[in-house]
């Protein structure tokens, strides 16, 4: 059984609003190393206005959110990029006429240290620096290739893939970063049982080999009960629950605003 640790994100009283619409109300809760912790919550729920403020996208109008010590509210999504959170999006903007190899590389930007000024000092054999260390971050990039069994698809165009494996691309390209918290907004939505079972297995393989501490918005239930350690539960902008799947699964202002709307 896998060791959860300490608090590494802790989400305190945000609140967001867009003009006179609130989006979140006084949200708080933490997310554990090593632990999958899952947002879920009917549509319009807030869901993914959470993980946007938490990766910089939204700045939240109150509330603050502090990873590994660190406490932050108006920080960019770079900066947060750069202290070690991933991201992927419901809506998979990759690059649709690069290559599979090509678009998880873009995910290695942060970790690039050569510049424009480097590419100028090439030796006689074209190893500058900068080639160097572009063969360097391909090599981390063909172990997310061969960890998420995409190799025969490395230099096919993102747009010609089957949607599954789209998806799979848009997770290697988060894990390119090397983060230390993945966000994944509905990693699996739109997929058939068996992409689902994929996408499952390859982010619990994440976490358990990697030790990356992953933060999930699941629509699917069935998913989000098997899979994660905790569960926080939102409903129009508000939190109405959190704790263990089991606890979640029992709480009564959960069944009448989201399970017992599925059924």
């Amino acid at each position: 059984m896998k060791e959860i640790g300490e608090i590494i994100l802790d989400v305190k009283n945000i609140s967001l609003a867009f003009g006179g619409v609130k989006a979140l109300t006084d949200i708080s809760f933490n997310v554990r190393e090593h632990e999958v912790r899952a947002i879920i919550g009917p549509n319009g729920a807030g869901k993914s206005s959470m993980l946007n403020c938490i990766n910089g996208v939204y700045q939240p109008q109150q509330g603050s959110i502090t990873f590994r010590g660190q406490t932050y509210k108006h920080r960019n999504s770079r900066q947060v990029a750069e202290m070690g959170v991933a991201r992927t999006f419901q809506n998979r903007a990759l690059f649709k006429g690069m290559s599979v190899l090509d678009n998880i590389m873009t995910g290695r930007n942060l970790q690039m240290k050569t510049n424009l000024l480097w590419q100028a000092f090439r030796d006689p054999f074209g190893w500058g620096p900068a080639e160097r260390e572009e063969n360097e971050q391909r090599a981390k990039v063909e172990q997310v290739i061969d960890f998420l069994e995409i190799q025969a698809y490395r230099k096919t165009p993102v747009g010609r893939l089957p949607y599954g494996l789209q998806k799979r691309v848009d997770l290697g390209r988060a894990l390119a970063m090397e983060p230390q918290v993945l966000l994944l907004d509905e990693p699996m939505a739109g997929m058939n049982v068996e992409e689902k079972q994929d996408m499952c297995r390859f982010i619990l393989e994440v976490n358990a080999e990697f030790g990356t501490t992953i933060v999930l918005i699941e629509h699917d239930m069935g998913v989000v009960m098997d899979i994660s350690d905790r569960v926080v539960v939102l409903d129009y902008g508000k939190k109405i629950g959190d704790g263990t799947p089991d606890e979640v699964r029992s709480n009564e202002d959960v069944i009448s605003a989201y399970l017992g709307a599925s059924h």
